[in-house]
């Protein structure tokens, strides 16, 4: 009987791929972000080890939502005083930081654990077509 191989951490090859999101639907992209940092898409996937791979997201700006979601989503920060709800429409955050809505697009799809605050810091999300990581070697990822 063969018994099942679990994943060391030391053992993990990481790859660093670019992706581009011009014109990807947001949510669709996400998704797929998300695989790849958690490592899912690997035959040595282990749920409780980092076996992903690093990510790094260009022209974040011109990613694309369907539906009215640009006016009716609405994102909420409290500031932790009385009457400090915040709220923010998508158009308005697209504006201001676009990265920040790839961003929380993929934590959502990540664990909330200490494995998930990891993997959140391996993806690089840049506003436009360039990016610091040309020493890594990134290969391009269709998703």
């Amino acid at each position: 009987m063969k018994t099942t191989k679990f994943a060391k951490q030391t053992e993990v090859e990481r790859k660093w791929y670019v992706v581009d999101a011009t014109d990807k639907v947001l949510g669709r992209l996400a998704s797929r972000i998300a695989t790849y940092l958690r490592g899912k898409h690997k035959p040595q996937f282990t749920p409780n080890i980092d076996t992903g791979d690093f990510i790094i997201v260009v022209n974040a700006e011109k990613v694309r939502l369907t539906g009215k979601k640009l006016d009716q989503k609405v994102y909420y920060h409290h500031t932790g005083y009385t009457g400090g709800l915040k709220a923010e429409t998508v158009r308005h955050r697209l504006q201001r930081r676009p990265e920040q809505v790839i961003i929380d697009a993929v934590w959502g799809m990540l664990p909330k654990n200490r494995l998930g605050r990891r993997l959140i810091k391996k993806l690089k999300v840049y506003r436009g077509p360039e990016h610091p990581h040309t020493a890594q070697k990134p290969e391009p990822l269709e998703l």
